[in-house]
């Protein structure tokens, strides 16, 4: 939906980003999610492995902790690439929908699901597509990904590498500071946590949850390394602030926190504060409270932040709700529905925080004659 603001700025609802822009579009049991990048600029060729990979780790029916739901969510680029390389016109693509149990959600049709966002669509729209929550479903993070996985490419040329990983499930929590883990290990179970230990208490935590036909939370941590000093703008567009913004735009997230977060709040200020030092490298920091960022703008050391993430709304148990008609009533929802969101969410975390830092990135081309 296209929206005009009183100063003649126009802007829509569905776009994400300043230069480096995505607009995405789609539905959970629809033909497909898909969408268009515009602002990529010429030349960057393209790892489709990698992209590919990517949706991969996002996809449903990856492993015994996740929904079953079968697509293999193939990406097929339509516009903007030639042999390989992206030609800074539009690259549209699109991944087809071909498991859709559309019927699972027949019985679910008339009634306000718990939690989710059944009732407020009707409210803003007065009309939802039901089935399986249509495009306020976390399928349509599909074309996050995709883009994601460009802002990669992009990025990876000054060096900026990210990397997520689930950081607690419920109350298990990892307890060392990423500094002292191998976060390539991420990969190496089913939930993506680095440390092989804490990995196997979340998996087990997960599985009991989905036992009870119940679901659970927990938090993503962020870890951007290799940024450049100067990126930000500030004062409406600080880099912290619009990271945030695309963290707590991604489905079932409750919380975004940066640097010291609000564990900070606990130190006086001669403790919080990072102190400058000359190094070979430059000048860096001798701590990282500040979350590799300060006054909105990256200083250089790394960029690390926490989201946070709700239960799942889904239970496959009965609970008591309201009908169309506001009657009161019950639902036992059926269909394939993830125990837990955390293992499928790492690779849409870094897609966004990818798409953030490379519009940053570009933006910061534009400060200086």
């Amino acid at each position: 939906m296209l929206k005009i603001k009183e100063n003649g700025v126009f802007f829509t609802m569905n776009t994400f980003g300043k230069i480096f822009r995505l607009t995405s579009f789609g539905e959970s049991h629809g033909r497909g999610i898909g969408g268009i990048i515009d602002g990529c600029p010429a030349g960057l060729e393209l790892n489709i492995e990698l992209i590919q990979n990517d949706l991969a780790r996002r996809r449903p029916g990856q492993s015994k902790i996740t929904t079953q739901r079968k697509e293999p969510d193939q990406v097929k680029f339509l516009s903007g690439v030639f042999e390989g390389k992206t030609q800074g016109t539009p690259i549209a693509f699109a991944i087809w929908n071909k498991d859709q149990h559309s019927n699972d959600y027949n019985d679910l049709k008339d009634v306000f699901r718990p939690s989710h966002a059944d009732y407020t669509y009707i409210k803003k729209y007065g009309t939802r597509d039901h089935r399986g929550g249509g495009r306020s479903s976390a399928r349509e993070t599909i074309a996050r990904v995709v883009a994601g996985a460009i802002a990669k490419q992009l990025l990876a040329k000054p060096g900026v590498s990210i990397q997520a990983f689930v950081s607690q499930v419920g109350e298990i929590k990892l307890q060392k500071p990423y500094t002292e883990l191998d976060l390539s290990k991420s990969e190496d179970n089913l939930v993506r946590c680095p440390d092989l230990e804490t990995a196997e208490k979340m998996i087990a935590r997960i599985e009991a949850a989905a036992q009870d036909r119940d679901t659970v939370g927990g938090v993503i941590t962020c870890v951007i390394q290799g940024v450049p000093a100067g990126l930000g703008e500030p004062v409406f567009n600080k880099l912290h602030a619009d990271l945030g913004f695309a963290m707590l735009g991604i489905n079932a997230v409750k919380g975004f926190e940066y640097g010291s977060g609000f564990e900070g709040t606990k130190l006086s200020g001669s403790q919080h504060n990072d102190v400058f030092i000359q190094t070979e490298k430059g000048i860096r920091t001798k701590t990282n409270h500040s979350g590799g960022i300060q006054g909105g703008i990256s200083n250089g050391e790394d960029i690390y932040f926490n989201v946070a993430f709700k239960p799942i709304a889904t239970l496959l148990k009965e609970q008591q709700t309201i009908d169309k008609n506001n009657n009161e009533t019950t639902i036992n929802p059926k269909g394939r529905h993830d125990p837990c969101v955390l293992p499928r969410a790492v690779p849409i975390v870094e897609a966004m925080a990818a798409l953030v830092l490379a519009d940053h990135f570009l933006l910061s081309k534009l400060n200086s004659i």
